[in-house]
């Protein structure tokens, strides 16, 4: 049963944490890094997928230092608000805080991996080059990939873009990474924009969305 449960971070601070175990023999853990939204129903609900699909899922709440519990609607004060607290989130305490989650995922299994979307698309990429111990990353839209294109990576990792996304440039992303991590996949989606994975109706696309988690799930299965 999914729950909510608290995990304490490299500075003590406790943080929520949506978790659900395995509902099918376990692979291994993943950890869910969420859009600027907070932990919404879409996050939870992608916590369930992985859940039904062998993996152990965990989301943290990214921005509970700054307003526990937070949630936002997907207007206009909803991304002002989300945008904010990811702006206002240090990026070494974030990833404090994922190397958290894969420490508690590590205590229930050896192999754990990271995908995230959005914000989270961003951190999963620089967690992927930060964290040790992920055995794989999965990143999805995120706007910070192409400016650590060059980081060192410490896990294999693949990347999601929607080719219709107005903030993404997909092109030049790919070819950034592709300079740095010629074997990194930089995988572009035809008529998917940005947020195609979440099942909001102004955003979602199911083909685009099912083939990209096949993508991750073959990757995390390989890892």
């Amino acid at each position: 049963m999914a729950e909510t449960i608290k995990i304490a971070g490299a500075d003590g601070f406790e943080f929520n944490a949506y978790h659900e175990p395995a509902m099918t023999p376990r692979k291994g853990g993943v950890i869910v890094i969420q859009e600027i939204f907070g932990i919404d129903e879409y996050v939870r609900a992608d916590v369930a997928r992985w859940a039904k699909m062998g993996y152990e899922a965990i989301a943290p709440s990214m921005y509970d230092r700054r307003e526990p519990g937070f949630l936002a609607k997907h207007d206009d004060a909803g991304i002002k608000a989300g945008v904010a607290h990811a702006m206002g989130t240090p990026r070494e305490q974030a990833m404090g805080d994922i190397a958290a989650c894969a420490a508690f995922l590590r205590t229930r299994g050896e192999k754990v991996c990271i995908v995230g979307y959005c914000y989270g698309g961003s951190l999963a990429w620089l967690a992927a080059g930060a964290v040790d111990g992920l055995a794989a990353a999965s990143s999805y839209y995120g706007s910070m990939v192409q400016a650590n294109a060059a980081q060192a990576l410490k896990c294999p990792a693949i990347v999601h873009l929607g080719r219709t996304d107005h903030g993404i440039p997909a092109d030049e992303v790919a070819a950034a990474v592709a300079e740095h991590h010629p074997d990194t996949p930089v995988y572009i989606y035809e008529g998917a924009g940005h947020g195609f994975n979440n099942e909001s109706p102004e955003r979602y696309n199911a083909e685009a969305a099912d083939l990209a988690r096949h993508r991750t799930l073959e990757l995390f299965d390989k890892a």
